[in-house]
């Protein structure tokens, strides 16, 4: 991001739901974090051990919507999954350069060595064996907030994988502050640059649900990936602009069955069509009802929701970044903690996430979508 484009950020982020880079701070962080961190995501809690892969795929059918003159969608997928024991190498948080960039993006953080998130310690292995399971396992479909890596919901795809499903998180290209392709090149930011509008909002929701299309469409197409995949149990957990463009999606796909959204504002404020399968939003307090905030967008949407299942959850203590990697990362970084500690806030999320997908894809009743529990008193039900 350019000096112009983080100044804007770091102004509007408290507002927008498209300049989530600028939000991994608050105007507190006032002096620069110098030391050279240890950064590492909270271990899963399941029983199998995990494999990672990166895809590189290309949507030869359409130019890209945000760059001129490229007559090609080029996406990055990372997949994890149910793995054998193995000793292959841990799989890497994010490449060197977009670690660099990531940092740059953030002035408190960009004296730190240019590669400190790219030794973030994960719980992957890097290509391991899979798992083959007789009709292949569920899989839940990742989308990133705006300006965000794919890597940044690397625990809550990790804690799928060992609970025995089969995650893709997509890099929706031009949309993050930095995507590094097998080539050497690492493209940057460009959707949006000129201003967040409603129709910016309609554009960024129709790119994702044609990437998300396209990228089902290449797993089913591969022999490698499609023998592990339940095709019929489809799931997508989206955080911020990657929620609300699932949520939008979840009517006109006949694939995806189930829909989450972690903290996304909607924009537009109404989807197309009523949402009439399983959905549940998930943010922090800001999004309780009749609050009027962060604009209203959930209070507008919510009637849409049709369902016969359907969850309106709020997290006391958290912000908007609380749902992701970045809970735990901030304040291994130097970064302010939030109300919500960041392990606490991952946990919290990864419990009601998690029963959500066994309910609806693995037929798993769970009492912890029923009511508030006294064990997680942070969550309150609407």
């Amino acid at each position: 991001m350019n000096k112009i484009l983080v100044a804007s950020a770091l102004a509007l982020a408290a507002t927008t739901p498209y300049l989530d880079h600028a939000a991994i701070v608050g105007p507190e962080a006032a002096q620069a974090v110098t030391a050279a961190p240890v950064t590492a995501l909270p271990a899963p809690t399941g029983p199998y051990p995990i494999g990672k892969v990166d895809l590189h795929l290309v949507d030869r059918s359409r130019p890209d919507p945000w760059v001129t003159g490229r007559d090609a969608r080029e996406l990055m997928v990372s997949l994890w999954y149910p793995a054998r024991k193995g000793t292959s190498r841990p799989a890497p948080y994010l490449t060197p350069e977009e670690s660099e960039l990531v940092l740059k993006g953030v002035p408190q953080l960009k004296d730190l060595p240019p590669d400190t998130l790219a030794r973030t310690r994960t719980h992957a292995r890097a290509d391991a064996p899979a798992v083959r399971r007789k009709g292949g396992w569920p899989l839940v479909v990742l989308s990133p907030g705006m300006t965000l890596p794919r890597a940044t919901m690397t625990s809550l795809a990790e804690e799928f994988a060992t609970r025995g499903y089969l995650v893709a998180a997509i890099e929706h290209t031009y949309e993050s502050v930095a995507t590094t392709f097998p080539d050497g090149r690492t493209v940057t930011f460009e959707a949006g640059k000129a201003g967040q509008t409603p129709e910016t909002g309609e554009k960024v929701a129709r790119v994702r649900a044609a990437d998300t299309e396209f990228v089902l469409d290449e797993l089913d197409r591969s022999r490698r990936w499609n023998a592990l995949i339940d095709e019929s149990r489809i799931a997508m957990v989206g955080h911020s602009v990657g929620g609300q463009s699932a949520a939008h999606l979840l009517p006109a796909s006949r694939r995806i069955k189930a829909v989450v959204n972690l903290d996304g504002t909607y924009n537009p404020k109404t989807p197309a069509q009523p949402l009439d399968k399983p959905f549940m939003m998930i943010g922090n307090p800001r999004h309780q009802p009749r609050s009027g905030g962060p604009d209203g967008s959930w209070d507008t949407f919510w009637p849409h929701v049709t369902g016969d299942w359907k969850r309106w959850l709020t997290v006391t203590g958290a912000e908007h970044m609380s749902f992701i990697d970045y809970a735990v990362l901030q304040p291994q970084l130097g970064l302010p903690k939030t109300p919500i500690d960041g392990e606490r806030a991952i946990a919290i999320t990864r419990r009601y996430v998690t029963a959500f997908l066994d309910l609806h894809l693995k037929h798993k009743p769970t009492p912890t979508l029923d009511r508030p529990s006294p064990a997680w008193p942070e969550v309150r039900f609407w």
